[in-house]
């Protein structure tokens, strides 16, 4: 009867690990790294809408300063020139000029100024930035004007913002405008300030105009090169929408995230994006994780020494289980262990004896089973697969001998004997298994196999095919097993093969204290009969005309006169094995095959067909 369990196992381990979830996962990692992220994310799109906002009135203030100037230096010219289209005609070169000093003074960002193709340089702001003077003479800087006239990419104000950094080779932009008078203008100007201050924080601002292109980058170097951002930002869809600045949570073509705000400036046809990295925004989070999990690992820590020592408990009456495996494993199987609680571990110790009952048991069914001699026999008595008594089944039956096995035993140590034959039966029985077969017994030299008791590989044919290819297995490991002889220096043996298939009965024959598995049957005795001649005809595998007729079509034979064999009114049909005819590499003839197995043609009037125990004799021709 089975002990009640009075204080469950589960029940212990179960109140440890709710103490671990308690205290590290359930109370700290998942509630803070959870609240900790949404905070996080609320504030980031705050600050970058926040940053967006600041990046686009510093931009505004450069645009509107520059257009400002710009609009205030018109008016000057008009009044020393009397206004009109042509107002500098009527001022001296020397007063332009002059106008044109006072103008770059009170605004040292703008590099040159035109008006009406007329052209004023800031050689002073050049100058400090080391370009050499042919960079920004009147005549390459009228022909720079000249190439930029107004296009349909203007603001509400009719400006034109265009990115001209790769001609100076510094963070420049030119500005392009009408003055009420319709006269066109247009101003080159340094945006280094916003390239910098675009750059100094987590997020990031670029300026670009309404067809993408960068006119201000937070990397100074992008600003200096010709660059598009209309697919990477979506930028129809920005253009597109009503809303003048928004928040958006944006993918770039390499998958990564961004926190995006945009904020549009209609006058100057531009727009200002900030991002910031999504990743980059979390580490903070990340940051209180780790720490979170490091808290985790100590409260782990001291959890782990508390069960360690909660688990003596346990550990002890395991070490008298291990301690008692061992037994077993060196064939005792009688145990006494004492049942001290009345948990799982209890239950498991009683468990245990009883299982080394059922092993001690085991081991006398393995002793019965010893009796059989084939391991799949065994297997198949134990599954309950086997018949018990005799049934009758198809099976191709396989022989094969030692030549001269005893003139070579009586030259060896019995020792010498024993060692030979397992290193040759080894070889063998391996081609047996191989194939399917199954070992029916060993008699001396002699192995005896069967195809098709008790298991089939499918059909009577392909129960022959597996043994004959078996045979053919057994040619080739013996031509191995004779080159590791002659290296040796021993003599090299010859073996024959017998095959014939037939009805056979299957069954378990034997003594009440000894039984096996075994088929009997005439096809039996034919397929051992068939062993024998191998040596007076001079082959290594012969078949019976019953399994040629199933395998004609598999294999290249060439048949050897009729013989009437013991038992038999009518001449038996026997053929030698060549080859299977999908190996072109097999033997070709007979000849062929007595060289390669070294025999000789053997002389047919030589065999004595009046000796007594002769078991065949070739009819007369």
């Amino acid at each position: 009867m089975q002990r009640q369990i009075r204080f469950p196992l589960s029940v212990k381990l179960v109140t440890v690990i709710t103490m671990l979830l308690l205290f590290s996962l359930g109370g700290l990692t998942v509630l803070v790294s959870v609240m900790t992220r949404a905070d996080v994310r609320v504030t980031a799109e705050q600050y970058n809408i926040e940053m967006n906002k600041r990046s686009a009135i510093e931009a505004l203030a450069l645009l509107n300063r520059v257009h400002s100037a710009a609009a205030a230096f018109l008016a000057v010219l008009d009044v020393y020139g009397g206004g009109g289209r042509d107002a500098l005609a009527g001022i001296p070169p020397q007063t332009a000029g002059s106008l044109g000093d006072v103008f770059f003074h009170q605004n040292p960002e703008i590099a040159a100024f035109n008006l009406g193709g007329y052209c004023f340089i800031n050689n002073l702001f050049f100058e400090n930035q080391n370009l050499e003077a042919e960079a920004y003479t009147p005549d390459r800087m009228a022909n720079f004007f000249a190439l930029r006239e107004p296009s349909s990419q203007t603001g509400a104000s009719g400006d034109v913002l265009e990115n001209v950094s790769l001609e100076f080779g510094l963070p420049m932009a030119f500005l392009s405008f009408q003055d009420l008078g319709g006269r066109s203008a247009g101003a080159v100007f340094s945006v280094d300030g916003l390239s910098q201050a675009y750059g100094e924080s987590l997020n990031k601002s670029v300026l670009l105009n309404t067809a993408g292109d960068v006119i201000v980058h937070y990397d100074p170097a992008l600003t200096r090169v010709p660059l598009n951002m209309t697919k990477a930002v979506n930028l129809e869809d920005i253009v597109a929408s009503p809303a003048g600045s928004t928040q958006v949570i944006h993918r770039d073509e390499q998958g990564a995230r961004f926190f995006a705000a945009y904020t549009k400036l209609p006058e100057f046809a531009s727009i200002i994006l900030t991002t910031a990295e999504y990743d980059k925004v979390f580490e903070g989070a990340a940051a209180t994780t780790r720490q979170n999990i490091l808290l985790t690992g100590a409260v782990l820590l001291i959890a782990i020494l508390f069960i360690w020592f909660f688990s003596k408990m346990i550990t002890v009456p395991l070490q008298r289980l291990t301690a008692a495996s061992a037994k077993i494993s060196a064939g005792d199987y009688e145990l006494t262990l004492p049942v001290k609680s009345r948990d799982e571990i209890g239950l498991l110790t009683e468990s245990f004896v009883s299982m080394s009952r059922g092993l001690a048991e085991r081991e006398r069914l393995k002793t019965a089973f010893g009796r059989f001699t084939n391991r799949v026999v065994a297997e198949r008595a134990v599954s309950g697969d086997l018949a018990l008594g005799g049934e009758t089944k198809t099976a191709t039956i396989f022989f094969s001998d030692i030549r001269s096995f005893t003139a070579l035993s009586e030259k060896l140590k019995p020792s010498e004997v024993v060692e030979f034959l397992n290193d040759y039966m080894t070889r063998m029985v391996a081609c047996v298994e191989k194939t399917g077969g199954v070992v029916d017994k060993f008699i001396g030299d002699a192995i005896m196999g069967v195809w098709g008791a008790p298991v089939s590989t499918g059909s009577p044919d392909q129960d022959a095919l597996a043994c004959v290819q078996t045979a053919l297995l057994m040619r080739s490991a013996l031509a191995e097993f004779n080159k590791d002889r002659a290296a040796a220096k021993k003599a090299r043996i010859h073996i024959g093969c017998g095959i014939n298939t037939g009805d056979v009965v299957a069954g378990q024959i034997g003594s009440s204290n000894r039984m096996e598995y075994t088929v009997i049957g005439d096809a039996v005795n034919l397929a051992s009969r068939t062993e024998a001649l191998n040596k007076p005809l001079g082959t290594d595998i012969l078949i019976t005309g019953h399994t040629w007729n199933l395998l004609k079509d598999k294999l290249a034979v060439e048949e050897m006169p009729q013989v009437y064999v013991k038992g038999k009114r009518k001449p038996i049909r026997l053929f030698a094995v060549l080859r299977l005819l999908d190996d072109p590499e097999g033997p070709a003839s007979l000849s062929h095959l007595r060289r390669l197995i070294g025999a000789a043609k053997p002389n047919m009037s030589a065999v004595n067909l009046n000796e007594p125990e002769t078991k065949y004799k070739l009819p007369d021709v």
